[in-house]
């Protein structure tokens, strides 16, 4: 693969997965609209690996109360870290169970099409305005109860739509359920965690039983860089909230999708 793809990819993966603009839409986007060929799921999946080390070392300490929970609910030991830990194994279980009925289904691949990431784009687009301007903003992660971490949950199964965003359907769950901004992508990004590992250890497998070791030095490249890049974005991201609403990004996800439609309806789909 050109060593100009990778470096784009990477960008693309580090610099979208945690704003609310979906990534993996970004990502298939690319070759669909240039003349490469289509990087595979196993470079989208190395993408989100290095994105998730940003996560892990920028939010390190939500991170480290994350251990401390798993090790408690191992000894039984009920403490607020292992609350927290329980929220996020409880809100991934959703998307785990949608993904393996796509795979199972052999709906995944259809869904790779710029027509569908337009109307999604749009679609939950409008849903991310909307929340942003409902409702109180005061909630934080000491908030969170059951049926809130379900809602949150059920939500982020729509991200397997591409062009849907994981990010983007949490933190409008999050934010219709009146979290501030920070707080709504903190929890986010926390549940992003174990969905990326997830899907980054069933990729891993089909990587190492097809014995591609070109694809995977292709990997490691756009891993590595996706991790700086994430890391700036998250930075940014956090900074971000404090100070403005989410609109820039509802805009950006209006000028997309409408860009797609116009594409998709024009012959480019």
């Amino acid at each position: 693969m050109p060593v100009e793809q990778l470096i784009v990819l990477a960008l693309i993966q580090g610099l979208t997965e945690f704003l609310p603009i979906s990534s993996s839409a970004h990502l298939i986007l690319a070759p669909a609209l240039t003349a490469w060929e289509d990087q595979g799921p196993l470079i989208d999946v190395a993408a989100h690996l290095g994105s998730l080390g940003a996560v892990l070392l920028y939010f390190r300490s939500d991170v480290a109360a994350l251990f401390r929970g798993a090790f408690g609910a191992v000894l039984l030991r009920w403490t607020d870290d292992t609350k927290l830990f329980a929220f996020v194994a409880a809100a991934t279980v959703p998307v785990i169970a949608a993904a393996a009925v796509l795979v199972l289904t052999g709906t995944a691949d259809a869904l790779r099409s710029p027509l569908v990431i337009a109307w999604s784009t749009i679609v939950f687009g409008v849903l991310l305005y909307w929340s942003d301007k409902a409702g109180e903003t005061t909630r934080g992660m000491g908030d969170l109860t059951w049926g809130r971490v379900a809602a949150v949950g059920l939500a982020q199964a729509l991200a397997l739509i591409p062009g849907a965003s994981r990010s983007g359907v949490t933190i409008t769950a999050a934010r219709f359920l009146g979290f501030a901004r920070p707080e709504a992508a903190r929890f986010s990004m926390l549940l992003a965690i174990p969905t990326i590992l997830a899907f980054g250890a069933f990729s891993g497998l089909e990587l190492l039983e097809g014995g591609d070791t070109e694809q995977l030095a292709d990997a490691g490249v756009v891993a590595a860089l996706s991790f700086v890049s994430a890391y700036g974005a998250i930075f940014l991201f956090m900074k971000m909230l404090q100070r403005m609403s989410l609109t820039p990004f509802v805009l950006y996800r209006m000028a997309l999708g409408v860009g797609l439609l116009i594409y998709s309806y024009a012959g480019g789909a």
